[in-house]
């Protein structure tokens, strides 16, 4: 079992910035990638970042060169570095752990973009 708990969460301006946190406890050795994921209010959950065991990142399109995944092989945290905010980007974000069994997830953390 993995626990993950997200953190960061909160109210910016447009154009500001926000780091959210993902916390990793339990099997997490049995990790090999993790990710993060938004749903706003009325959409269907949508992809942001996925990062692997060998630091490879990915991003999607609506937030590439704007957010930043990091974090280590050792899963504790990972992060989500987002900058240049938009409305747009309102939504709660989720992050994700994928073992070769399951894919775990977080509760969630709101993130909430004025214009």
């Amino acid at each position: 079992q993995v626990q993950l708990v997200e953190s960061g969460g909160g109210l910016v301006q447009a154009g500001g910035s926000l780091r959210l946190s993902c916390a990793a406890s339990g099997s997490i050795s049995s990790i090999y990638a993790m990710g993060w994921y938004r749903q706003a209010p009325g959409k269907q959950r949508e992809w942001v970042a996925r990062i692997t065991s060998s630091v490879i990142t990915n991003y999607a399109d609506s937030v590439k060169g704007r957010f930043t995944i990091s974090g280590d092989n050792t899963w504790k945290t990972v992060y989500l570095q987002m900058s240049s905010l938009k409305p747009e980007d309102t939504a709660v974000y989720s992050c994700s752990a994928e073992t070769t069994r399951r894919v775990y997830w977080g509760q969630g953390t709101q993130v909430t973009v004025s214009s």
